[in-house]
């Protein structure tokens, strides 16, 4: 839902998804309208932006690649073995203590799912790159 900030002159800006696409059997049909808020400072005196889009009439022009479709095929491999990764019992105290011990090391994650993502994302990249 889009946010309004009114102040002495009226409307100062408005900010978010003024209008939102109905959704049929978990697909978006219709169009999108959002605005957007630039907060910060500039000399720019263009700071409200809107943008629309038909989610009826966007069509793919070009056909998914095999790169493509191995990417996808990867992200939801190495996606469904983090959840997995971080609901198993058997290594979550050992991982939360991997975890702390690299977070504040230079190049070290910043959030447990990032670390579990790079952990997994590197077993699945060593499985099918040797493979």
């Amino acid at each position: 839902m889009a946010k309004a900030k009114v102040g002495a002159a009226g409307i100062e800006y408005i900010q978010g998804a003024m209008k939102k696409p109905k959704k049929v059997n978990g697909h978006n049909h219709g169009n999108y309208l959002v605005m957007t808020h630039r907060s910060a400072a500039t000399t720019n005196p263009n700071c409200q932006r809107i943008y629309t889009f038909d989610a009826d009439r966007y069509t793919r022009s070009t056909p998914v690649s095999q790169d493509e479709t191995n990417r996808r095929l990867r992200f939801s491999a190495v996606s469904r073995a983090v959840n997995t990764r971080m609901h198993d019992l058997n290594k979550i105290s050992a991982d939360q203590a991997a975890f702390i011990e690299q977070k504040d090391l230079p190049g070290g994650k910043k959030t447990m799912r990032s670390y579990i993502w790079s952990l997994e994302l590197a077993a699945y990249d060593e499985a099918h790159d040797n493979g």
